[in-house]
């Protein structure tokens, strides 16, 4: 599986393009917004766009789904059923937080819970829900290459903010702690924002949630 990073939104959101080389058929995950970048990406790539996965129900993680999904006519899975409240105001919180942009509410295709399992292609990927940035905020673990997508919940350095409706940081860093670190080391993740990392890095340096601060 191949995948390509598109920078959305004035807060430079990693919506993800993830490519099935044997089928050719793509997903997104977190397309947050700009979406005439996106389709146009998923043009260039000359792929077959089949799904959108969600982490949560963010403006600029899930502004241009709705959109994309209606569009095109592809399901949108995830994020947990948590998100119910955050996606059906989407419309209002670019207005709420003086954003500049908005997007539309939807009902997701399905909702998404711990174990569950997505595909595209002949791609699967395995669901954890990871709680504490939101509530029903969910992360996607590609176990043959070792990659992850995980939203708000880490960052290269940091942790995702817990200051916003619904957030919870000793959920947060539990969620990390026995959601993300078991999946191992050598994980390379991608993240909402920022550059990517892995697992094993953020467990010897990241001043929230190191081994060593435990």
């Amino acid at each position: 599986m191949k995948y390509a990073i598109i920078p959305v939104t004035p807060f430079m959101q990693n919506c993800s393009l993830l490519v099935c080389e044997t089928t050719r058929h793509a997903a997104l995950v977190d397309p947050g917004g700009d979406v005439d970048r996106i389709l146009a990406a998923v043009d260039k790539a000359g792929v077959t766009l089949e799904k959108i996965f969600l982490t949560h129900g963010h403006l600029d993680h899930a502004g241009g789904a709705g959109t994309i999904a209606h569009r095109l006519g592809i399901p949108i899975e995830g994020p947990q059923r948590a998100e119910a409240a955050l996606i059906q105001s989407l419309p209002e919180q670019g207005r709420r937080f003086g954003l500049g942009f908005s997007g539309d509410a939807f009902e997701p295709d399905r909702w998404l819970e711990q174990g569950d399992v997505v595909s595209f292609g002949a791609q699967t990927l395995e669901v954890s829900h990871c709680p504490g940035h939101t509530p029903g905020h969910v992360i996607y673990f590609h176990r043959e290459d070792k990659m992850a997508w995980v939203g708000d919940v880490l960052f290269a350095g940091s942790v995702g903010r817990t200051d916003l409706p619904g957030g919870d940081h000793r959920a947060l860093i539990r969620s990390i702690r026995e959601k993300l670190w078991p999946l191992g080391d050598d994980v390379e993740f991608v993240s909402g924002h920022g550059p990517n990392s892995t697992f094993g890095r953020e467990r010897k340096i990241n001043p929230f949630v190191a081994d060593h601060l435990f």
